[in-house]
């Protein structure tokens, strides 16, 4: 029997600056018919701007698949450790952000 290599291994290569990771607590997704846009934001306490970090332009198909992985390793997340509790902020930003909310 022949020794075949196996066609399907990618070897992906991870810098140690991208290993180090971008802190996102919010993320923008906007669609055109060919591509989804997901900006990455950091949002801090009590500031009115918020810079992209990241952005990642995708395929509505890479989009698709994307979604089911995250689904399903938030699966694997809630049966693990219980269910991600969601404070109902209707997908807009926690502008309190956990501290004093601001009053006049």
């Amino acid at each position: 029997m022949e020794n075949k290599p196996n066609q399907n291994k990618i070897n992906i290569e991870l810098s140690e600056e991208v290993a180090e990771g971008i802190y996102s607590n919010l993320a923008v997704i906007s669609h055109s018919h060919s591509e989804f846009i997901i900006d990455f934001v950091k949002l801090m306490p009590g500031s009115p701007k918020a810079k992209v970090k990241s952005r990642i332009i995708l395929t509505p198909e890479h989009a698709k698949r994307l979604q089911k992985a995250l689904q399903d390793n938030i699966n694997k997340f809630e049966k693990m450790h219980g269910p991600i509790k969601d404070h109902g902020n209707d997908g807009f930003p926690p502008f309190s952000m956990g501290g004093p909310i601001a009053q006049a």
